[in-house]
């Protein structure tokens, strides 16, 4: 090669790695990311929605900041979305039913997924599972499917129960939704129903109060009560009602049992949407997810200390055993 040919072979080189260069020398994307949530007992499953976003290759201080907003001890999730909308983050991740109405309220055209939220359509959240509109998408569960199922499993370990109450709050929007099918389920067992509704944390003593004097047999904890796992567990122990929660923490403070779907896969899999959204993804196109999974957990001491014998029939369901 003589010398001019070399230095055009050396120009046409640099022409093409001085791109390369500047491109390799260029920092990652960081997206930015709402995660939005009610109170602090939820701290158990946000964590996992981070998690999901983990396993996906998003990392905090490399191409991922998260901003977290909950309400902690204040009453209003509205101006906590209102932030998150106001610093134009990239998504926003909403727990739960009061937030994920919260976000709606908030924008619309900032992509929120929400999970898992109960109810979903009726709750007002998306016009429908598979083609959910607007600017949300997420994971959900159907807890008026899942109310039956509750009552079925306490009488099955508790057969005698004909009195059973319900703690709940109508400020949820599946409530009514969810005591009418326990109604349904409860009538051909010959179940009489006691709902005793807190609508604010203020209004636990008084219904803890309410339910010492009429004595139900057995008791169901709905996942929209505002109540914690420890409150509830040692009110039941120490009227020693036998007691079903949808939540599995419950159980590990000392319940009796808990059956409903994998809050953790659930926050998981809204991950995976938020992966979706932030590689163009359109919410819209994007259908809400339901459980898969669904835990059934039996304490076995508390199990003991009220005197019950777990049926087998139970057992054998049983996804995890807390001895």
């Amino acid at each position: 090669m003589n010398r001019r040919a070399m230095l055009h072979a050396l120009t046409l080189l640099g022409l093409f790695s001085a791109p390369l260069a500047i491109l390799a020398q260029q920092p990652a994307k960081v997206y930015r990311v709402g995660i939005l949530y009610e109170g602090a007992r939820l701290h158990r499953y946000v964590p996992e929605f981070v998690r999901g976003l983990r396993e996906l290759g998003y990392r905090e201080g490399e191409n991922l900041k998260l901003e977290y907003r909950s309400t902690e001890g204040r009453d209003e999730l509205a101006p906590l979305a209102m932030e998150l909308a106001t610093l134009k983050v990239d998504a926003i991740f909403a727990y739960g039913t009061p937030a994920a109405l919260a976000a709606k309220g908030a924008t619309t055209t900032i992509p929120i997924v929400f999970g898992p939220v109960a109810e979903p359509v009726k709750a007002g959240v998306v016009a429908s599972l598979a083609r959910p509109g607007g600017n949300l998408t997420g994971t959900t569960h159907i807890p008026s499917d899942l109310i039956g199922k509750l009552l079925e499993l306490l009488k099955e370990t508790a057969p005698a129960a004909k009195h059973v109450a319900v703690l709940s709050s109508s400020t949820n929007p599946s409530t009514a939704t969810v005591l009418h099918a326990l109604e349904a389920a409860a009538r051909p067992q010959g179940v009489k129903i006691q709902v005793v509704d807190i609508r604010r944390r203020e209004d636990i003593a008084a219904a803890f109060a309410a339910l010492a004097r009429n004595k139900p047999d057995a008791l169901i904890v709905t996942r929209g009560a505002p109540v914690t796992p420890a409150e509830v567990t040692g009110f039941a122990a120490t009227t020693r009602l036998p007691a079903i929660y949808e939540s599995s923490d419950f159980t590990e403070a000392g319940g009796l049992m808990s059956y409903g779907p994998n809050i953790s896969d659930l926050c998981r899999r809204a991950a995976g949407y938020v992966d979706r959204i932030l590689k163009s993804a359109k919410p819209a196109d994007l259908p809400v997810e339901q459980p898969t999974t669904f835990d059934l957990v039996i304490n076995l001491k508390t199990a003991k200390s009220l005197g019950l014998k777990i049926p087998q029939s139970v057992l054998l369901r049983t996804t995890r055993v807390i001895e």
